[in-house]
């Protein structure tokens, strides 16, 4: 991978979530200047800015995402800079046919939102890949926070939670594993794959500090409120598990990249 000296547009390093995630994402990616990328999930540039940085003038980046205020953020902190890097929204899980083949298909912490097809929204996109293309994508796989999990399943069986047990099993099994990456990449018959994980810890203290942490709070812990038809149930049950973190920190969460190219003409 070409690093320039001194990045005008380098990973946010406020950013405990996305940065991290993106950081791995480029450990796989094989970039070079003048490459046409397709970002996809790109919410407000992480790490569109960058890749456009380092593929040039002579290269494009198309940054894709089904939010429209995501789009107009990304917009406004370009400006008129990086005029080879274009923001639009357009969902990725159904790309308009005119759309152009790239070189690499990137998707920071994209995974997650392609329900509820998975395998169909990447085979959409090894479709806009061309021969000898690579695709990476990152998310949080399964084994992620297990330990909270744990914990709230535990919760769960003694306070005799029986149907939010059930929604909270099924949550549980519809995260995808780096494993069923790794199938999905080879079925659609792409060539060294690789799926990777690297854990990444996430700090948090007790009570309300845990149950509105930025990083948990609209996203992960909203999943078990979910679970609850009673949200005043939900939050005492909440309240109860955020009163002693030590139950389950470290909390861990399993940074997954997936990588594979698609086969050359022959």
């Amino acid at each position: 991978m070409n690093i320039s000296p001194a990045l005008r547009w380098p990973l946010p390093k406020h950013d405990y979530w996305s940065t991290p995630f993106a950081e791995s994402l480029l450990r796989h990616l094989a970039l070079s200047p003048e490459i046409h990328i397709l970002d996809i999930a790109s919410g407000h540039g992480i790490p569109a800015f960058y890749l456009a940085e380092q593929v040039g003038p002579t290269g494009e980046v198309l940054a894709i995402d089904m939010s429209a205020d995501q789009v107009a953020r990304a917009r406004a902190i370009q400006g008129s800079h990086l005029p080879w890097l274009r923001f639009a929204c357009v969902d990725m899980r159904a790309l308009p046919p005119d759309l152009p083949t790239f070189d690499r298909v990137t998707g920071n912490l994209s995974v997650m939102f392609f329900r509820p097809s998975r395998f169909e929204t990447i085979r959409g996109l090894v479709e806009r890949l061309n021969p000898g293309g690579q695709l990476v994508l990152t998310f949080p796989s399964y084994g992620t926070f297990d330990s909270l999990w744990q914990l709230v399943n535990q919760a769960m069986i003694q306070q005799g939670l029986i149907n939010e047990r059930e929604r909270f099993q099924e949550y549980l099994k519809e995260r995808p594993s780096a494993q069923d990456g790794r199938r999905w990449f080879e079925e659609l018959d792409l060539e060294r794959v690789e799926a990777i994980e690297y854990p990444l810890e996430v700090a948090t203290g007790p009570g309300q500090e845990f149950l509105y942490h930025p990083l948990l709070r609209g996203g992960f812990l909203d999943d078990v409120y979910e679970c609850f038809e009673d949200q005043s149930l939900a939050e005492q049950f909440m309240i109860d598990i955020a009163q002693d973190i030590t139950r389950f920190t470290p909390l861990i969460a399993q940074r997954c990249v997936l990588s594979g190219w698609k086969r050359a003409s022959d």
